[in-house]
């Protein structure tokens, strides 16, 4: 067939016309993207400022505590220490940042208003406040101020071009920003010189740093046995784990990862348990539902042979679940004894797990026979609130310890659950919890 010269041009038209569609869309596309991407910074960007206006107020609220010398004053601060720290907190779950751990600065913002209401109880039963608890007070201050310091640098930075909240697909060059990771990596790394917190409270560093029950007395293993453990709780080759390093402290071990460093796990050299790992991909599209992920968290901790387990509670963010496991010690449930699976939303992959409550905590328990009843108990719970049904469970105390308890779930008069443990041998209230359900997940607060 021949084309007409009248027919050339009407083809030579639509394909004009074609083209300037497709680049009309594609800049229409390219436009939503970038609008999407600035969205996504100016959001990171707002909880850098906000993390760093909270250390701001740490710092603050700290040196006041350096001149108030009432128990009331002192608890007051505690609180607002608290609200700041949670503050803190929120902002930082809100960046990018999740899969570095920062466990130094997770435990900073747990123990600075911890560790301000207990010596704050100190003054109101008539104690009074050692040097060395001025000087941790002092240091602290200190500490959240160089925090905030280098977080406005990072903001300073972020704005400047410096560092980026985006880091490309491909392979990164040299023209490209370091990731704002970088910088969390190096705020995470400056702990060197944070005060020891011996105090009466549950993040106490003499409660954090106590010998693992689970391995002090168990034979030591070599490396080789570690590392075919490591491969069979990651599914893979053990000649996919090239890098080795030794882990000290009161769980030594040693932490085996891949090249390209988005895989990590720890085996305990005593015994040979795998106390946590870490497998850092992102997750896709959820494609399976609360149950289904559930069932996939059980079916791991069975093929790891840890039985007994009861699921407590669970959280769902960015298309993973992590689920928080307690040991079961015929019908009693054994809170102290933690383990936390993460599964991926997508496909049912394990991309998480801790066991180092299980390792620190998990021991065989005796219980004094002479108990007062559940009803006895049941009696002690606020008349405000009704009782839905009744456990035995073992709870940790603020002072490193364990007490049995009755653990009632009930129900407020707003439709709020709430939880009562009331002492099993004493009838004394112990604790009461508040349940958070949603969508999301069932937490405790």
């Amino acid at each position: 067939m021949t084309l007409t010269k009248r027919g050339l041009m009407r083809l030579c038209t639509l394909s004009l016309a074609a083209v300037t569609a497709l680049s009309v869309k594609s800049y229409k596309l390219m436009k939503k993207a970038d609008a999407a991407e600035r969205s996504v910074n100016n959001n990171y960007t707002a909880a850098v400022e906000e993390l760093a206006h909270s250390c701001d107020s740490l710092s603050n609220v700290l040196e006041k505590q350096l001149y108030a010398g009432s128990g009331q004053v002192q608890q007051t601060l505690a609180v607002d220490l608290y609200r700041e720290a949670a503050t803190a907190k929120a902002a930082l779950a809100r960046l990018p940042v999740a899969k570095l751990g920062l466990e130094n600065t997770n435990k900073f913002l747990s123990q600075v208003g911890n560790y301000s209401l207990a010596l704050s109880k100190k003054l109101e039963n008539g104690e009074e406040l050692t040097n060395e608890e001025y000087s941790n007070i002092a240091r602290l201050s200190e500490f959240s101020q160089t925090l905030s310091d280098r977080l406005w640098e990072l903001e300073g930075e972020v704005a400047g071009g410096e560092l980026t909240f985006q880091q490309s697909e491909s392979m990164m060059t040299d023209k490209e920003p370091p990731h704002v990771t970088e910088g969390f990596t190096d705020f995470e790394g400056g702990f060197d010189d944070y005060p020891k917190l011996i105090y009466d409270g549950p993040f106490s560093d003499n409660i954090m740093e106590q010998t693992p029950k689970m391995t002090e007395n168990a034979d030591e293993v070599s490396r080789d046995f570690a590392l075919q453990r490591a491969s069979m709780a990651l599914d893979i080759n053990p000649s996919d784990l090239s890098e080795v390093s030794e882990v000290g402290g009161k769980m030594a071990g040693w932490r085996f990862s891949d090249k390209e460093g988005g895989v990590f796990c720890e085996v305990t050299k005593q015994g040979g348990y795998i106390s946590y790992f870490l497998n850092m991909r992102d997750a896709g599209k959820p494609m399976i539902g609360k149950t289904a992920a559930l069932d996939y968290a059980k079916e791991y901790l069975d093929y790891l042979g840890i039985l007994s387990m009861d699921v407590t509670y669970y959280e769902i963010q960015n298309g993973v679940m992590t689920v928080n496991f307690c040991y079961d010690d015929l019908g009693r449930r054994i809170y102290p004894d933690l383990v936390k699976v993460t599964v991926a939303m997508d496909n049912g992959d394990i991309l998480g797990y801790d066991a180092r409550g299980f390792l620190v905590n998990h021991h065989n328990r005796r219980y004094e026979k002479k108990l007062c009843s559940v009803l006895r108990a049941k009696e002690e719970v606020s008349p405000r609130l009704t009782v839905l049904s009744d456990r035995m469970a073992v709870i940790p105390t603020d002072g490193g310890n364990e007490v049995l308890c009755y653990e009632y779930t009930c129900r407020a008069g707003s439709g709020r659950k709430v939880l009562v443990y009331i002492n099993a041998y004493n009838a004394k209230e112990e604790q009461v919890l508040l349940l958070e359900e949603n969508e999301n997940g069932t937490l405790t607060v």
